[in-house]
């Protein structure tokens, strides 16, 4: 029989056991070994079967094996000295303490979804386990961040594969109550709660559930309590679930329900609101309105309320195509907002915000991302590569600027190594290298020998194996109840045998089934006599993705070929748990995504930080990082006649390097069994991206980068009652309004010889009509770089021209009664610093004190 209904009953402990409560009760433990083990010890078994959840295993065990340990003297003194510990983790300075002058007092971070531990499955792929490596690296440094998000009781979906290779999911119902949560209350105890205004009436209603990730609180909010209808209780039911209107409804709750939801917290907590708000992809944009309507109620306008938010938002954006831009329809989008939900916003000024009113966009679609970069003064994208890629694509609301001019900058993405670095290699750099920390180890140290090194990468990979044959067997027995798993699954895999792993969401860009292209060649590669290689695959395809479900079909079929299904695995439920023993078990990990459409793609760096060699198309982090010795790049076919034909070249090109290059450095062994050449890239990548690829990198570099000056520019707009921001946007408007009389009209150029050399200077005096600008408005600035295609300039650099003195007045001086007042004359020089082709140009651009960017009002003059 059935339950009608299911909750989970938590566990009394002893009171002597007390520290295990509050060990569990915070998510240090997700990447905190000792605490981890700790719990591993209480009882194995139940540590196994409850995935690592200590808040799981505390109610799985029985009570008789918690009074003998509340007995155990040295067990209490363990857990007692691991709370000590973790409270000298909570309250210590750390490095953001350590930072001299102006820094936010706290930034709250708006994500759909946080990957923090299998134990809150909140996720769905590489946005939320990013978001899950930003809140625990920026508890390691100590950054004040508080997280916003979602509570869904489903969370994304269960995978499983049918017997025809097709991806089957079902939506498990999470009970918060057995999850490392507890419910913000008020002071009378009561839940807490914010409230949305709906049309026709309505009220959307959510409590807000609190988790502890280290020194970072996460607050996500859940609408399927009673106060709401029985429609509205669904809107948190599962991650990028329904249609349109669903996901706006759960979208506004995000961004403005989020807001309201820190307001509570800072009543409840006495703490400020924060000063800067980071906007982790176009989800969570309405989070601005919510604050515009603050400002508004306080007496600002639309537009100087606007200058505020934008001076403090920092807005991420992850997708390097439009198709991954959530878009919903200018209508339904008017309706919510003809509404009392955001007092004193008019709805024409909202929809301003995510018009597509550039060449190529749709008047009647509301785009999350273009309000996103709206509402930010400061916005970035998740690698080099993908900067450049985004100024491109978003490079219609910046008209007339080129794209290296467009404000988006790149902070490349990191992952949190203490939750992606293996035990065993943690454990061997603390025993041999004096440091857990395997990101500052110095990996090229002779104290840790080559074959030390080698067993670690053994003993991981074996750990895959063994994780691989219990994960297929699980899986069958789901299936097939009364069945007995087929014997062969005890041989999947060979923990001798070169591993190469590739798990990720599975869009068609990803390109699951590259390596099938020739199945053949394929088979030969897995069965090579001398030289074996198997693959480790997993991944999910979004439920309405049925050509991403048919390559996980495609590759099931293939890895079912009893010929080579003990060389080839997939490997159903891809999650965080899985892949803390993939990562590490692969020798080398594989992406081959079509180029530029992989954002970052931090799966391949957790494997570096295991010291896995990576083996990629030059995309996203991988890009910037190859350096020939830390792995393999796959070239890539750009120029193929179409996508048939680039995916036959490059799939050729993969064959080609694992045939020739991997596989025989993986097998060519010394004396002692040792792949020397091996052991020296796996040394190079521990040493060399370890440190670039962290988490705690990237946190940093947001804190420098943008946080810092987002603050900064935030404490600046509201000061004396917000009178900067009051100027700033009267500023804007005048230029605005007055920008259609400023032209360059002519440029002049000399002091060069006949044939210029490296050292000379270009003198340039520009003429430039202002109009009805003054010329402490603008900025007249020589554009110049190397001239390519077609004078096009590229690697630009400026220099901006001296104190104009007025023309007008020198022409009258020399008999001209009808030359103009508002003509200036500029100049200045350029060095000529390189050889090579040189180009030149001038431009004006607004310039205010309060701008991030020459490009930020989008208006520009440039001579022709």
């Amino acid at each position: 029989m059935k339950a009608i209904r299911r909750f989970t009953v938590r566990s009394v402990l002893p009171e002597s056991l007390s520290a295990l409560g509050e060990l569990a009760a915070n998510l240090r433990w997700a990447w905190h070994e000792p605490t981890r083990q700790i719990f591993a010890h209480i009882s194995p078994e139940d540590w196994r079967s409850t995935l690592g959840d200590p808040v799981a295993l505390l109610g799985a065990v029985r009570p008789e094996r918690l009074a003998q340990l509340a007995d155990d003297p040295g067990f209490v003194a363990w857990a007692n000295s691991l709370r000590d510990d973790l409270h000298a983790y909570l309250e210590a300075p750390r490095w953001y303490q350590g930072l001299e002058g102006v820094r936010p007092r706290t930034i709250g971070y708006f994500s759909p979804e946080f990957g923090i531990a299998a134990a809150l499955p909140q996720y769905s792929g590489g946005l939320g386990i990013l978001a899950g490596d930003h809140l625990k690296a920026a508890s390691d440094l100590g950054v004040p961040i508080i997280g916003v998000g979602l509570f869904y009781r489903s969370g994304y979906f269960s995978q499983a594969i049918s017997r025809d290779g097709w991806q089957e999911e079902s939506y498990p119902v999470l009970d918060p109550d057995g999850l490392p949560l507890s419910v913000l209350r008020l002071a009378d105890g009561t839940p807490a709660q914010i409230v949305l205004a709906l049309p026709d009436d309505r009220a959307l209603y959510a409590r807000i559930w609190q988790a502890q990730v280290g020194r970072v609180r996460l607050l996500m909010l859940d609408t399927d309590i009673p106060d709401n209808d029985d429609d509205l209780r669904s809107v948190t039911d599962r991650l990028y679930g329904g249609g349109g209107e669903h996901r706006l409804l759960q979208e506004l709750l995000l961004g403005v329900g989020g807001v309201r939801a820190l307001e509570v917290v800072s009543e409840l907590t006495d703490q400020p609101m924060p000063e800067v708000f980071h906007t982790n992809e176009g989800h969570a944009g309405f989070l601005g309105l919510e604050r515009i309507s603050h400002l508004i109620g306080g007496g600002l306008s639309f537009d100087e309320a606007l200058e505020v938010v934008r001076a403090g938002t920092v807005f991420t954006t992850h997708t390097p195509v439009p198709a991954g831009i959530d878009r919903f329809d200018r209508s339904l989008v008017q309706r919510y907002f003809s509404t009392d939900m955001l007092p004193g916003l008019d709805v024409g000024d909202v929809l301003a915000l995510g018009a597509e009113d550039y060449e190529g966009g749709s008047p009647d679609m509301f785009n999350m991302a273009v309000m996103g970069l709206r509402l930010a003064q400061r916005a970035n994208g998740v690698s080099v590569l993908h900067g450049e890629v985004s100024r491109g694509m978003f490079s219609g609301l910046w008209p007339g600027f080129d794209r290296a001019d467009v404000p988006i900058t790149s902070v490349t993405n990191g992952v949190h190594a203490p939750t992606w670095t293996d035990p065993l290699l943690q454990e061997l750099a603390r025993t041999k290298l004096g440091t857990g920390h395997t990101t500052t180890a110095d990996w090229t140290s002779e104290a840790v020998t080559d074959a030390e090194l080698w067993a670690v990468r053994g003993d991981m990979r074996r750990q895959l194996v063994h994780d691989a044959r219990r994960r297929v067997t699980e899986a069958w027995r789901r299936q097939n109840p009364d069945s007995i798993p087929p014997a062969w699954y005890q041989g999947l895999l060979d923990p001798t045998v070169l591993t190469i792993g590739f798990a990720r969401r599975v869009p068609t860009y990803k390109r699951l089934t590259l390596m099938l292209h020739d199945p053949e060649r394929l088979k030969s590669i897995l069965l090579n006599p001398e030289r074996p290689i198997q693959f480790v695959v997993a991944g999910k395809s979004h439920p309405a993705d049925e050509e991403g479900k048919r390559l996980i079909q495609k590759l099931v079929h293939f890895a079912s070929d009893p010929e080579v299904r003990h060389r080839i695995v997939f490997l159903p439920n891809y999650d965080i748990g899985m892949a803390q023993l993939l990562y590490p078990g692969t020798d080398v990990w594989l992406n081959n995504p079509l180029r530029p459409l992989e954002a970052c793609g931090t799966s391949g760096m957790k494997a570096a930080l295991n010291g896995g060699l990576n083996l990629s198309i030059l995309d996203g982090w991988w890009n910037e990082y190859f350096d020939g010795e830390n792995g393999w790049a796959i070239p890539t076919a750009d120029s193929a006649g179409d996508a048939a034909e680039r995916d036959a070249l490059e799939a050729e090109a993969l064959y080609d390097l694992l045939e020739n290059q991997v596989a025989p450095r993986f097998y060519d062994r010394d004396a002692d069994g040792i792949p020397s050449h091996w052991m020296q890239s796996i040394r190079h990548t521990l040493a060399t991206l370890s440190p670039e690829l962290s988490a705690e990198r990237m946190v940093r570099e947001y804190v420098q980068r943008l946080y810092v000056p987002a603050a900064a520019a935030e404490r600046a707009m509201t000061v004396d009652d917000h009178e900067a921001a009051r100027g700033l946007a009267e500023w804007k408007h005048r230029i605005e309004d007055a920008w259609g009389g400023v032209a360059v009209v002519h440029v002049e150029s000399g002091g060069l010889d006949d044939t210029p050399q490296v050292g000379d200077e270009l003198h340039v005096r520009a003429h430039i009509q202002l109009g009805a600008l003054s010329p402490a408005d603008v900025a007249v600035e020589v554009v110049y770089g190397h001239a390519v295609h077609g004078d096009d300039i590229s690697e630009a650099a400026t220099v901006e021209l001296s104190t104009p003195h007025d023309a007008g007045s020198d022409a009258r001086a020399n008999g001209d009664p009808g030359a103009g007042s508002t003509e200036r004359v500029y100049s200045g020089t350029v060095a000529l610093a390189r050889s090579g082709s040189f180009g030149y140009t001038v431009r004006v651009v607004p310039k205010h004190a309060h701008l991030a960017s020459p490009a930020e009002l989008g208006l520009i003059a440039v001579a022709h």
